[in-house]
């Protein structure tokens, strides 16, 4: 089982989320995906800067959720 991080980049003044981000790389675990969701997380708000976060209330939500298994 494999598990993927997906980041969404949100503001409480749009009242919405931009589309979902898939991170490429998958992880083996929850606690591994979990890490990278908030390192990302605070790289991003960074990123972005504290005058835009400021000024559109932006946050950074994120979901590990387990690869779905093709049937071969």
């Amino acid at each position: 089982m494999k598990i993927i991080l997906i980041l969404y980049m949100c503001s409480y003044t749009a009242t919405s989320c931009l589309p979902g981000y898939q991170w490429p790389e998958k992880f083996n675990d929850i606690y591994d995906c979990m890490q990278m969701g908030y390192t990302e997380s605070i790289n991003k708000m960074k990123e972005v800067g504290r005058e835009d976060v400021n000024k559109h209330q932006v946050f950074i939500r994120f979901a590990c959720v387990e690869e779905e298994e093709t049937a071969t």
